[in-house]
């Protein structure tokens, strides 16, 4: 039996779909409604990190699981490793982040993803680790401003990225959940080209065949956006880790998705070309 956890959010989604048909799944989510089962077969339990029982119950049966957390300093790492070694889970596959391994990277973002990651290697389960570099879908919060205005406003427009395609992930999630030989490994996953906001932006407007003009944001103007959407200390964090990719942390190109899975990672063109739907008048908002 296979649990994924995080199946209504980017990686988990995906995981989900990709996962061979004759293989017993379940699928842990706070809000069943919400999930879109891919085939027959897949079981959907309510549960939540922070209900011990429901988690026990989750994981009756479990052999492997893909771990997906998202609220920063929070325990739900430790609430659901713990339930995990109870259960007696075999192996568990986390998603976490490329800047675990940068030892200049002390935001609380990666301070929170070192000691999750620690909170799982010490467990006792084996595991693995999955550290993507940022993901291509983060240019969705750009739909709204190039849907009304054809323009894309970012932070430091000319800092590199060598930004993920969330499917790649996926795929190498799956790897990790149905194959042997990858226990006790930790991949850094990266894109096939490292990008600036301003050469996504070219990309995405060849997808679209349209004109689209960028503005590079003061971090003033980064900050007041983000705190609409996070708590300010994760804005904080999120402000001081551009500040280390401005600097070119984050440009590094890895081989690790085509040594994984035989072929090349998806190109950023790909992505916005697969979501342009997203970015047009009609599309859906991000």
């Amino acid at each position: 039996m296979i649990l994924v956890t995080g199946a209504t959010g980017t990686v988990g989604r995906l995981a989900l779909e990709q996962l061979p048909a004759g293989r017993a799944v379940r699928v842990l989510a706070r809000d069943p409604s919400r999930v879109r089962v891919p085939r027959a077969g897949v079981e959907v339990v309510r549960a939540h990190y922070g209900d011990a029982a429901a988690l026990g119950r989750a994981l009756a049966g479990v052999e492997r699981a893909l771990l997906v957390t998202s609220r920063v300093g929070g325990q739900d790492d430790l609430a659901f490793l713990r339930a995990a070694r109870e259960a007696g889970v075999g192996q568990v596959v986390k998603v976490s982040a490329a800047s675990v391994a940068d030892e200049r990277a002390q935001d609380l973002i990666t301070r929170w993803q070192r000691a999750c990651e620690a909170a799982l290697t010490s467990s006792g389960l084996g595991w693995t680790l999955l550290r993507p570099r940022a993901f291509m879908s983060n240019a969705l919060s750009w739909a709204p401003s190039v849907r009304a205005e054809g323009l894309v406003r970012s932070l430091y427009g000319h800092a590199p990225n060598a930004c993920v395609h969330p499917r790649d992930i996926a795929d190498v999630a799956v790897l990790a959940l149905t194959e042997q030989g990858h226990a006790g490994r930790a991949y850094t996953l990266t894109g096939p080209q490292s990008l600036s906001a301003v050469q996504q932006t070219q990309q995405l407007a060849r997808a679209l065949g349209r004109r689209l003009r960028f503005a590079e944001l003061e971090p003033a103007q980064a900050r007041t956006a983000l705190l609409r959407r996070h708590p300010a200390a994760v804005v904080e964090a999120l402000l001081e880790s551009a500040l280390r990719q401005k600097a070119g942390a984050k440009a590094q190109v890895l081989d690790t998705v085509r040594a994984l899975t035989g072929r090349a990672p998806r190109a950023f063109g790909t992505w916005a070309h697969d979501h342009a739907h997203a970015f047009t008048p009609a599309g859906p908002a991000a």
